[in-house]
């Protein structure tokens, strides 16, 4: 008997198994509370889809997980995107992944109209004080997390030194070094597997969940050629039609059309989470365009961590702010052309991870059972532990001393201009981190808090 009903149920649609509605319920949800970085999101899902719900098995998750961490892109996203995919087809994966980012994008728009009215009165800018050096701890902490797991024998613990080296030291491309990982991670993969293996984990081996281990590939998830072009062709024309809108509206060197191909970069270079694609992310949008400066971008690192959504959402703040102050649609029209400009970045940033899911999910479905693509991965994921050591270095610089170095390096000019509360701070707060694993947004309002009182009390007690 449950023999039989095990083969009734691979016969039966999955659509039919989760409602429809019921998905989309979970998905709004899900968008609203997704706090604690791409981590945190996955371990939620995990938790209610394959431990609570049962509407996938261990295995199935963890295959569909593998997929999206070799994908550049946010992979807590890309996973919901595919798992509503595999459950309803292509309007199941537009419509999960969009109910994850959207909640977060309306949040970055008010946060962003509220921070740039408001942002200089003192009491804004006392928390904000408090909030940066707590930004350079989490940087270091993501770094200590990744690095743990990651970081498991000498090889790629050189490749993480390594990669240090070349953005502190031989300020190299972030593409440069991320293809020359890759590189490295596939040839390692190749000739000393054993270094360069993902493990997946254990997986339950059992059927019990709507979408089981051994349960048939759904029509719409088999691959098809056919499909494979249809789908290709028709998302490089949702990518290029307003691409060349905006082109044409702005000219290339427009705001918005420089908007679009930065967000689309971003979204093709974010290899190993929105971390490694920080440093990417503040190279053209601070020294290149222009749109913000070193401070706004911590602020708007700290709002992505303290808001539910994926981290890359920060782009978004990038769009906002830089349409508003680059007056986009002129002086009257502030708050509409930062809005516009959080539109671009943000479609652009997400699109090709929705085309990543609906073109390539059927190719991964096929290859359930033998994953062997982790290698380049492994690699990548070792080379961005340096590349994110080198965002806290560059971030402590500035808060630590505002001013700069005034003159050649030594005690007198290390010493003079330096915050010494900046500094305690962010040490109070990597060891709340490390020590007593307090969550982040715990981190980020108790360091806003202790700014503020920094500011009204102890600045003007110490003649600061």
């Amino acid at each position: 008997m449950p023999k039989k009903s095990v083969r009734t149920l691979e016969t039966t649609p999955l659509a039919a198994r989760v409602p429809f509605r019921e998905a989309l319920a979970y998905w709004f949800k899900l968008g609203w509370l997704a706090f604690g970085g791409p981590a945190g999101q996955i371990a939620m899902m995990h938790h209610e889809l394959v431990e609570r719900r049962r509407w996938i098995s261990e295995q199935r998750f963890l295959h569909a997980l593998n997929y999206c961490m070799t994908l550049p892109g946010p992979e807590a996203q890309q996973l919901a995107t595919y798992i509503g995919w595999l459950m309803h087809g292509t309007w199941g994966g537009i419509a999960a992944g969009t109910l994850f980012v959207l909640p977060s994008v309306l949040v970055i728009v008010l946060f962003g109209w509220i921070y740039l009215r408001f942002g200089d009165l003192p009491a804004v800018a006392g928390v904000l004080y408090g909030i940066k050096p707590a930004v350079i701890a989490i940087v270091v902490y993501a770094a200590y997390r990744i690095g743990r797991r990651a970081l498991r024998n000498a090889w790629l613990w050189a490749i993480a030194a390594a990669a240090f080296v070349a953005t502190f030291a031989l300020r190299l491309p972030f593409p440069l070094i991320i293809i020359g990982a890759g590189l490295i991670g596939y040839l390692g993969g190749r000739y000393a597997p054993e270094r360069f293996t993902l493990h997946d984990g254990e997986a339950d081996g059992g059927n019990s969940a709507l979408i089981g281990d051994h349960h048939a590939t759904p029509e719409h998830a088999r691959f098809s050629r056919a499909r494979l072009v249809r789908y290709t062709i028709v998302g490089l024309l949702i990518w290029a039609v307003p691409f060349g809108s905006l082109v044409a509206w702005q000219g290339w060197n427009g705001v918005y059309a420089q908007m679009a191909w930065f967000s689309t970069k971003v979204a093709l270079l974010t290899f190993g989470g929105a971390y490694a694609a920080l440093p990417y992310v503040y190279q053209h949008a601070v020294e290149i365009h222009g749109w913000l400066t070193v401070p706004q971008m911590m602020d708007g690192l700290a709002l992505g961590e303290t808001t539910p959504g994926p981290l890359v959402k920060i782009v978004t703040f990038v769009g906002f702010l830089g349409g508003w102050q680059r007056e986009a649609l002129g002086p009257e029209a502030l708050a509409l052309a930062g809005t516009l400009g959080a539109l671009v970045t943000t479609f652009y940033t997400f699109l090709p991870s929705f085309l990543f899911i609906l073109i390539g999910g059927p190719l991964v479905e096929a290859t359930r059972g033998a994953i062997h693509f982790t290698a380049p991965l492994t690699g990548i994921t070792a080379a961005v532990v340096g590349v994110i050591l080198n965002l806290a270095v560059f971030f402590a610089y500035h808060v630590l001393w505002p001013q700069g170095l005034a003159g050649p390096f030594g005690l007198d000019t290390l010493f003079n201009g330096f915050e010494w509360f900046s500094a305690l701070l962010g040490a109070a707060a990597l060891v709340a981190l490390v020590r007593y694993q307090v969550g982040i947004i715990p981190v980020i309002l108790a360091c806003g808090a202790a700014g503020l009182v920094y500011a009204f009390a102890l600045r003007p007690l110490l003649g600061g």
